[in-house]
């Protein structure tokens, strides 16, 4: 019998049948192994969980982190952290050469990878992107729960809490604010960013424009009923200087501060939470002087 070029006997086949079954009864054995082990080998496709990972989990069991992480522009790590650990693009030869004993995923993994791994019955969490602080602080207890390290998730939990008291403003007046990213998409109502803002003393003009959670607001809105303030979403200072250098908002921004406000703030929860509440109180802070 021929396949696709390749001659194929009765031998052959039952050779392959053969490793399907021991491929399952591995996967199998795998699942039962990570359910059992107290501090499984784990490999991460989600960049927002990486975040959380190098904080709370024994270095020596994360086998691997997603290529996002290494990113300076984008990554929510430092850079000298996460080139201690190896990085994968997600697929799923990469993540099951490492034999992990559990697999995180995020929703812009590949859809074929997750079902490979799941054919493979690779023991797999999958986590969303989390759009609120309760909901970012239940992902890093699971987190905690899945790698042994609970009280390290606690104290991540803590900081974080900290970081948000900090953060409340010191009066209720609201200040009218916009997350504007390049090409015009803003944050709104349901996602965590918006809670972010809400929290540290500002209020999302989002609403205001008619716009849904992740939606585009066209130039000409932001310039007929601008805000006091608009958080320019960019990977560097450069990139800030671009998008409120341009010529219709030179003008605009006699009335209105621009503030750059660094892409990976806006992408995760977890520790991105402190930096970004943080930020967000300075330059409140900085608008009353």
């Amino acid at each position: 019998m021929v396949r696709q070029g390749v001659r194929y006997t009765p031998v052959c086949d039952l050779l392959i049948n053969l490793m399907k079954v021991a491929t399952l009864l591995l996967g199998g054995l795998s699942s039962a192994v990570a359910l059992a082990a107290p501090h499984p080998r784990v490999v991460s496709i989600n960049p927002c969980v990486d975040a959380v990972l190098v904080r709370i989990a024994e270095p020596q069991q994360i086998a691997g982190i997603s290529h996002y992480s290494q990113d300076p522009r984008a990554s929510s790590i430092a850079p000298e952290i996460a080139r201690r650990f190896h990085s994968t693009a997600g697929t799923a030869e990469e993540v099951i050469a490492l034999a992990p004993e559990l697999v995180i995923s995020g929703p812009h993994v590949s859809p074929a990878t997750i079902r490979a791994l799941e054919r493979l019955h690779m023991p797999l969490l999958k986590l969303g992107v989390p759009e609120s602080v309760a909901e970012s602080l239940t992902q890093i207890r699971q987190l905690g729960a899945m790698v042994g390290a609970p009280e390290r998730g606690e104290a991540l939990i803590a900081q974080i809490e900290i970081a948000l008291a900090a953060a409340r403003p010191p009066d209720r007046q609201l200040i009218d604010a916009l997350i504007w990213q390049r090409g015009g998409l803003v944050p709104g109502a349901g996602t965590l960013a918006d809670e972010l803002l809400r929290r540290t003393g500002y209020r999302n003009l989002s609403a205001a424009y008619g716009l849904q959670k992740w939606d585009v607001l066209p130039l000409e809105y932001l310039i007929a009923t601008p805000p006091a303030v608009v958080f320019s979403v960019s990977s560097d200072e450069s990139e800030h200087d671009r998008m409120s250098g341009h010529p219709v908002l030179r003008g605009l921004a006699q009335r209105v501060a621009f503030r750059p406000y660094s892409f990976r703030l806006l992408q995760c929860g977890g520790p991105t939470i402190i930096d970004a509440v943080t930020q967000f109180a300075a330059i409140r802070r900085g608008l009353h002087r």
